[in-house]
């Protein structure tokens, strides 16, 4: 055995070595982007609101999101996507009315009243032209309608749809909509006709469809629906998911994500604005009441509060009194986007 073996040895019979500590990984958290406003989403097809919503807190790095109005995977168009502070306003929109375009195939009713659903009934009849056109005003205005089987209402704490899908016999009751606005486009064929209606918070399309079908004498299900508008937010605004990915990964210089972010007050665009001063905005910021002065305030009501052109709080307007109804905490400067969002820190 060599010198250095007997070394070795000895050292390695008087303690064995210790084994090198594996350094510990570091992960920093990522910081996420201080983002508030609207995205106006054109919902593509196949896809569901909430995984739209994932979809936009991916691309702008944030951590709270929420839709104004679920769209149907089937459907497309209009979904207003609240970022930040504007989750504050999202039942301003929700409450607001929508439009809608879709196609309506006669003579087969399905159990989820679209594509989606097994057939559960069938009409040979097909209704002409000016039977259709017939039919509209009966479906304007103030209207009872049944929710399909297959919806989000909840029953005894659980959704519908999860208890049709259980193949449980789901009854709805009907319930008061308004259609402020219902137009036959056009029929293309004897099969099928196109709408556009205008209607209130909690229209079904796919009721619609169903029981102008049933009016007529036939039996009708959607196979197309697109979301027009939604309360302030039209289809001028909209803004496809591929685009924003675009944005994401801009050059400086170039447009970003920035772009494509509408203000947070953009969905109360029914709610008049108030000019206050800065001692006004503190007072509201803490949860404070504030004295109206002046003959041009209004008498009562909801207003938003502004200062200096920010939103400072939504607020209502009791005995000369401005009290705050929903506070905003708003940076007083503009979103800053690094390229991709993700890669924000």
């Amino acid at each position: 055995m060599s010198e250095t073996d007997e070394n070795n040895a000895a050292t390695d019979d008087a303690a064995p070595a210790a084994k090198p500590k594996k350094k510990k990984q570091q992960f920093r958290a990522k910081r996420r982007t201080d983002v508030h406003g609207w995205i106006a989403l054109d919902k593509p097809l196949n896809m569901t609101s909430t995984q739209a919503v994932g979809a936009i807190k991916r691309i702008f790095n944030v951590k709270k999101a929420g839709h104004a109005g679920t769209l149907d995977p089937l459907a497309t168009g209009c979904l207003p996507i609240a970022v930040g502070e504007a989750t504050k306003t999202v039942s301003f929109v929700m409450d607001g009315s929508k439009e809608y375009e879709f196609t309506v195939r006669w003579g087969e009713e399905t159990s989820t009243d679209d594509t989606e659903g097994e057939l559960i009934d069938s009409s040979a009849h097909r209704p002409t032209e000016e039977e259709i056109e017939a039919a509209l005003d009966h479906f304007s205005g103030e209207i009872m309608q049944v929710p399909p089987a297959f919806s989000a209402i909840k029953i005894n704490g659980e959704r519908a749809y999860d208890l049709a899908r259980d193949g449980e016999e789901v009854k709805l009751a009907a319930r008061p909509v308004t259609v402020h606005h219902l137009e036959l486009v056009e029929c293309p064929d004897e099969d099928t006709a196109i709408f556009v209606a205008e209607c209130s918070k909690g229209t079904y399309v796919r009721s619609l469809a169903r029981d102008i079908g049933r009016y007529l004498g036939t039996r009708g299900h959607v196979v197309a629906l697109r979301r027009l508008f939604s309360g302030p937010f039209s289809e001028e605004m909209l803004i496809s998911l591929d685009d924003l990915e675009s944005l994401s990964h801009s050059a400086p210089g170039e447009p970003g994500l920035a772009n494509a972010l509408l203000p947070v007050e953009t969905a109360l665009d029914d709610i008049p604005a108030l000019a206050i001063n800065r001692n006004a905005a503190a007072r509201l910021r803490r949860g404070q009441s504030v004295l109206l002065r002046g003959q041009e305030t209004p008498i009562d009501g909801f207003v938003s509060a502004m200062n200096a052109g920010m939103l400072v709080a939504i607020c209502e307007i009791i005995e000369g009194e401005l009290w705050p109804r929903r506070v905003f905490n708003l940076p007083d400067h503009p979103p800053v986007f690094n390229g991709n969002a993700e890669q924000n820190t």
